[in-house]
């Protein structure tokens, strides 16, 4: 497999350590007896971080191995995307 090195690698990977943080700290608020609802609350920041995350990737996809796919012809690259947008979506 071919390694993948995009623009914005670096602020992906920083963005998903704080997504971990986060849900580390959702796991302790649970633990502790906090209210459902903060927890809930927190669930859902999460939840539109990881989403955020996706975008980016999606977009250094489509900017990167979708452009050379096109440019080389490559169908299986494309599928490739319509199957993950498919399973992102839902």
């Amino acid at each position: 497999m071919k390694e993948h090195n995009h623009p914005q690698q670096k602020q992906i990977i920083n963005r998903m350590a704080r997504i971990t943080g986060h849900a580390e700290a959702i796991k302790r608020m649970y633990e502790e007896g906090k209210e459902c609802s903060e927890i809930l609350i927190q669930i859902a920041a999460v939840r539109s971080a990881l989403n955020n995350v996706g975008k980016l990737i999606l977009q250094d996809h489509i900017n990167h191995c979708i452009i050379e796919a096109v440019e080389n012809e490559d169908q299986e690259v494309l599928e490739k995307l319509n199957d993950a947008i498919d399973k992102f979506i839902k």
